[in-house]
């Protein structure tokens, strides 16, 4: 793929993106009404309008593709297909994995969806979810039942969180492996 294909398809992809909830919000609008959130489903917090998803999905869009492309195409020399496919599985995954927490938020199985958001921690030992298309995917698969306001910021505090995972609890286990094999290869001289 080169990077005049992969620019063409981040326009492509925004303007779908903006397309869709714009015409989201202009159906809701005209029939019940643009929905609001209140910040923790209470209504002594501010209200948060699914209007501000018209500005706030494009914007996010087009920087998750802007770091997309430069992960593609400025990173180490690999099969940018390959890479690409990757990208494009993380966020087919964050994104069937939002709806499906938007899912059970909606049907009140509230064990499921209070125990989803939290568990992005543990995929976080495996995956690197604080990228941006695991980022936009659970996003926007969290949007259609909360906006687009409230999931972009708890996305953002799952990706910092799920940074810290990935990074400080990586460099811990490497850490005490170089302890244990440091030790083991101690107790080995002192036998011998």
């Amino acid at each position: 793929m080169q990077q005049q294909e992969f620019s063409l398809i981040k326009r492509y992809f925004v303007g779908v993106i903006a397309i869709s909830i714009w015409s989201l919000l202009l159906w809701q609008h005209f029939h019940q009404g643009v929905p609001v959130h209140y910040f923790l489903q209470r209504a002594d917090m501010p209200a948060l309008s699914n209007w501000w998803g018209a500005l706030l999905l494009p914007v996010l869009a087009w920087l998750a593709m802007t770091r997309v492309e430069k992960r593609l195409f400025t990173g180490p020399a690999q099969s940018s297909s390959r890479v690409f496919k990757q990208i494009l599985g993380g966020f087919v995954m964050a994104l069937a994995y939002g709806a499906v927490l938007s899912l059970a938020f909606t049907q009140g199985n509230q064990a499921l969806s209070s125990v989803m958001l939290p568990a992005i921690l543990v995929f976080a030992l495996f995956f690197k979810v604080y990228q941006a298309e695991y980022v936009f995917g659970l996003i926007l698969g969290m949007c259609i039942t909360f906006g687009a306001v409230l999931p972009t910021f708890f996305a953002s505090l799952i990706a910092l969180a799920s940074a810290l995972v990935y990074f400080l609890l990586r460099f811990i286990i490497r850490k005490i492996g170089h302890v244990l094999a440091a030790s083991s290869k101690q107790s080995q001289n002192n036998s011998n």
